[in-house]
This record gives structure tokens, C-alpha cells and sequence, in this order.
């Protein structure tokens, strides 16, 4: 495998994706793949990962990643600089929305994570994985993103992270506001923010965007839109090498902070 990523590493494009074994990133690797990028599919559970890397075809490579544990974040980074010797777009797509007992309705998830009542543990489950893990990868990964022409990182937020938007009084997800996930997403926006301006001068873009409100295993599948549909914003920005640095946007445009 070495050999062949290395004779083609050339002319192609080396995209990391993390918890790219199911939903958005699944549908994310895919689409770079279909693209001509060779695409590392992260996945805390490698069979998994392999599973969705066979699916998505030659271009896909499964790596184990979690982004919660650093021995692992390590290794797969190593291992890209061995196979591949850069990095062109990390796509940081990992995230867990609460910590409790799967299979909950968004409506018990809801209830058990608003600001009076929420569980310290859970908040930390979360955001280890969602904000945290985001900023080790990015760190880990930097090494090699300064090795591109054309370097992007792009995280996966959520509409829910915007305070402006969750502000106004005729915001219809309000209720939806919590200190476990949505709060994670608005954490995670800053720190996109943060990694934009600092990277700026190195002509790295960092962007946050927001796949909408698409069924997959973070919602219990009750999302209204479809993972093609979800994957759209994402995979623009991901495929975008010209565009802009520290903007957050999703399916219907830019929002706001």
C-alpha cells in the first residue's frame, strides 16, 4: 500500500477524515474520493473503518483514530508521513452528542443536558470528543499540513453553535440549546476561529461548516435531510483550495457566530 500511495501522492490530494467510518464522514470520504483525493477514513474501531473504506473504493484507506486518545491521534499522523508525506485537508468530522445511554430520542437528550440539571461527566464525554479532540488533531496534524500548497482544515459544527442565531427570540431550535452538544459546537466555532487567525499567515484555511440537520446515528436518525444532502456544505468548502479562512457557513450560506 506504501508504494502505491507514495507513486501517486504526486498529483493527488491527501485528505483526512475523522469518524469517517458512518454518516456525514462516511458520506464526506466518500465524495473526496470520488474527487480524485486519496482519503485516509479515521475510525475509532479500524473494522469499521475498513468496512466503509472497501465501500468507497481504492482511494479510501482505513486508519484507527480516536480522537480522544493521543497514542492513537500519533500513530495515524505518523503513519500519513510515512505513506503519503503530507497532509492537504484534515476534515475534523468526529463528534458525539451526548453520553448517555444510546438510542434516546433527541427529545431525552435535550432534556437530560439543559444548564440546570446536566451531568458534569457528560458535558466532559462530549466536549473531550468535540472540542478537545478537535484541537489535538489539529495540532498533531499541523506538521504535515505545512507541507501542502494548498493546506485546509475544515471542522464540523452545527447551526446550534450559533449564539446569534439561538439569541433571537424567534429562533425556532431555542429549545434545543444545551451545555452538552450545542454548547460544544459554539466551543468548537471559537476554537476554529483561534486556528484561522493563527494560521492565516501561513495560508492555511480554517473553516467551520454546518451539515444542517441531516439523519444519522448523532440524532437517532430523526434528521429531516439525507447524508448527500447533509454532506453538501462540507465536502464545497472541503473541496474549495482557493476560498476564504474563518468563516462558518451551512446548506443556505453563511451564519452567524
Amino acid at each position: 500500500m506504501e508504494n502505491q500511495i507514495e507513486s501517486s501522492t504526486n498529483n493527488q490530494l491527501i485528505a483526512l477524515v475523522t469518524g469517517a467510518n458512518q454518516g456525514v464522514g462516511f458520506q464526506i470520504a466518500k465524495e473526496l474520493a470520488a474527487n480524485g483525493y486519496i482519503v485516509y477514513v479515521g475510525s475509532r474501531n479500524l473494522s469499521n473503518g475498513e468496512k466503509a473504506a472497501a465501500e468507497i473504493g481504492t482511494n479510501a484507506h482505513a486508519i484507527q483514530l480516536d480522537v480522544t486518545q493521543q497514542a492513537t491521534i500519533s500513530s495515524a499522523v505518523e503513519r500519513i508521513e510515512k505513506e503519503a508525506g503530507r497532509l492537504d485537508l484534515l476534515v475534523n468530522n468526529a463528534g458525539i452528542s451526548h453520553a448517555g445511554k444510546p438510542g434516546r430520542t433527541v427529545e431525552e437528550v435535550m432534556e437530560s443536558g439543559r444548564a440546570v440539571n446536566v451531568s458534569l461527566d457528560e458535558v466532559r464525554t462530549v466536549w473531550e470528543t468535540n472540542v478537545f479532540g478537535v484541537i489535538a488533531v489539529t495540532q498533531a496534524a499541523l506538521p504535515l499540513l505545512r507541507k501542502s500548497s494548498a493546506a485546509r482544515i475544515v471542522n464540523v459544527s452545527s447551526g446550534l453553535g450559533s449564539l446569534t442565531w439561538v439569541s433571537d427570540p424567534e429562533c425556532w431550535a431555542r429549545e434545543h440549546f444545551g451545555i452538552v452538544y450545542a454548547a460544544s459546537k459554539t466551543a468548537l466555532n471559537a476554537v476554529t476561529l483561534a486556528f484561522a487567525l493563527e494560521l492565516e499567515k501561513e495560508n492555511i484555511k480554517v473553516n467551520a461548516t454546518s451539515p444542517g440537520y441531516t439523519a444519522t446515528a448523532l440524532n437517532n436518525f430523526q434528521g429531516t435531510d439525507s447524508l448527500e444532502v447533509g454532506s453538501r456544505e462540507p465536502v464545497r468548502v472541503a473541496l474549495e483550495t482557493d476560498g476564504s479562512t474563518g468563516g462558518f457557513t451551512g446548506p443556505d450560506g453563511p451564519l452567524p457566530w
